[in-house]
């Protein structure tokens, strides 16, 4: 028998997952609110689905309002469960080919967030792409 514990990531089903999305509201000004989505099936949840949800929760939701302002329009992984988080705290710049699961409201592919690698506790961020862009060129944090 093992001493160790089983990953909190492996203990709940694809089925049954758990993910944080950062809903990114300013780059510049670190604007980043968390949500935690329980319950969601990897397997069958695809991207646009999940972008969908996440407006309707930041759209009704009372604690979000100040983030109803922005033309959300991309999603991407900022760190899978038990990996390296990255260095800048707003939005990991690496993996552009491989993490971002949605591009300026188009799912790259109708691919099941199970099938890009996604895992109970992930964390996902929602954000606009041209500020993105405009903060990946010159990522200067304002105060």
């Amino acid at each position: 028998m093992s001493d160790t514990e089983p990953l909190t990531s492996n203990v709940r089903p694809a089925t049954d997952a758990l993910v944080t999305i950062r809903i990114i509201k300013s780059f510049p000004y670190r604007n980043v609110k968390n949500l935690i989505i329980k319950d969601i099936d990897l397997k069958s949840t695809t991207s646009k689905t999940l972008f969908d949800q996440v407006l309707k929760e930041i759209n009704t939701i009372g604690s979000l309002r100040p983030y109803r302002n922005v033309q959300y329009d991309s999603l991407k992984i900022y760190t899978k469960a038990h990996g390296s988080k990255s260095m800048n705290l707003v939005i990991n710049f690496e993996n552009d080919d491989d993490w971002v699961i949605m591009k300026r409201g188009a799912a790259t592919a109708e691919k099941s967030l199970w099938d890009w690698g996604i895992q109970n506790e992930t964390e996902i961020s929602i954000f606009n792409w041209d500020a993105y862009i405009e903060y990946k060129k010159n990522p200067e944090e304002k105060w």
